[in-house]
């Protein structure tokens, strides 16, 4: 259908088509807090709108407007994000994700790499092309690695500069070009705490919309306990113990664990929960 401009002049003209508005990026909620779906009517001619999918037969869009008149909250999306992860229905933060990521990427590639001509959006909004030399382009995903060191009984979390007092994740970095996942693992984990780390194996990912990242879980054995870390990327790492990670999954512990939105607390689960 995104390759089909007839196909998609019909579905916008569906009766049952609906639009989710992001205002500045930040999906329109209810005031109970679920999706708010717009009608075409409410959407201005001129805003950018990209085409998600079908509910069922329903069409389905996202586009970025003002909330205007709409009875609906412009909402962060990671809060908003948060709030269906923890529901029945966790396939709505996958749908804010998607339609945050192609609008903003949208907003900041309005021009041609190639030559620098205004570019035009294409493929129902899974594309943009250039009738100046002809160029297409599309929309990108960062590949990030996020990861924990394990020894023995203990996994290794860090705290950045930027995060809150006593709050520790696992530690995490992009992909660089020309290396695979597991050099990237192993690379982050010697630049950011000075340990090298065998048996590098994938564990999950999750989609990070800000503004479009793929997260790859991992786990790693390490071959010591000694770090070395570097103050810029981290203020703090510490070795932590099974128990010790109970307590702050629980919200008891002595430090703030990842919320549940994070692959970061995935991981820590699953380190939990596996066989010693």
């Amino acid at each position: 259908m995104r390759r089909d401009p007839a196909a998609m002049i019909a579905a916008r003209a569906d009766r049952s088509a609906r639009w989710l508005i992001f205002d500045e990026l930040k999906p329109v909620l209810t005031g109970d807090g679920d999706l708010l779906w717009a009608y075409r009517s409410d959407i201005p001619h001129d805003a950018v709108s990209i085409f998600l999918g079908l509910d069922g037969d329903a069409p389905r869009f996202a586009a970025a407007a003002s909330a205007g008149d709409l009875d609906g909250v412009p909402t962060d999306a990671r809060a908003a994000g948060t709030l269906f992860a923890a529901s029945d229905d966790p396939g709505r933060a996958a749908i804010v994700a998607q339609g945050r990521s192609l609008l903003d990427w949208h907003a900041r590639h309005r021009f041609c790499a190639n030559c620098g001509s205004p570019t035009t959006l294409a493929k129902a909004g899974y594309a943009r092309d250039c009738a100046a030399c002809g160029a297409e382009h599309f929309p990108r995903t960062d590949p990030v690695v996020i990861m924990l060191a394990l020894k023995d009984d203990h996994a290794l979390v860090g705290r950045q500069p930027r995060f809150p007092k006593q709050f520790f994740s696992a530690l995490a970095g992009f992909v660089e070009p020309g290396e695979s996942l597991e050099e990237a693992v192993a690379r982050e984990l010697f630049e950011e705490a000075g340990i090298a780390v065998t048996n590098v194996r994938y564990i999950a990912s999750q989609p990070w919309p800000f503004p479009s990242s793929l997260m790859i879980g991992a786990f790693a054995d390490a071959t010591s306990y000694e770090l070395n870390i570097d103050g810029d990327e981290l203020e703090e790492a510490r070795w932590v113990m099974r128990d010790e990670v109970r307590a702050a999954l629980a919200g008891t512990g002595e430090w703030f664990a990842p919320p549940p939105l994070a692959i970061a607390r995935t991981l820590l689960e699953e380190w939990v929960a596996s066989p010693r």
